[in-house]
Formats: structure tokens, sequence, C-alpha cells
């Protein structure tokens, strides 16, 4: 078996990006651990899931920390594109 070569590397998936970019808005917003959440919500990729985890936090639990992280997270992804 041969070992992959850098251009080869590149054509791989990041495998922690897909993984964040694949959960739910619930998923995002139901860990019991405040590290957790955090991680969860700076990992969002993209402004539409961030839209979907505020809509979500909204109907559910409402809370205002988390919605202010959210608002964070959608400024700091619309800088970057």
């Amino acid at each position: 078996m041969s070992t992959p070569g850098a251009g080869e590397a590149s054509i791989m998936p990041n495998r922690e990006s897909e993984n964040t970019s694949t959960l739910t808005p619930e998923q995002r917003l139901t860990p019991a651990s405040s590290d957790v959440l955090r991680a969860c919500i700076v990992t969002i990729p993209d402004v539409e899931t961030v839209q979907e985890c505020v809509a979500y936090e909204n109907a559910h639990q409402n809370r205002e920390p988390i919605l202010h992280l959210l608002a964070q997270q959608a400024a700091k992804v619309r800088d970057e594109s």
C-alpha cells in the first residue's frame, strides 16, 4: 500500500469539519457542558446553520446568552465570507 502524496492529502475530507457541519440545531444546543455548547456554536460554518440554531433556540429555551453567542458567530461567518 502506498502512502498518499501531498496532492492526494488535500483531496481527503476534513473529518472534523464534516462532522460539525452535519449536527442538527438540537445537537448543537443541548450539550450538558457549557464548554461543549460554546464549541458547538463557534464551529458553525455558515449563516444558514446559525439561523436554524436561532430558530431552534427561540422555539425551545430562548436563552439570551446562547442567542448572543449565535449572533456573534453569524457576524464572524459573514466577515469571513
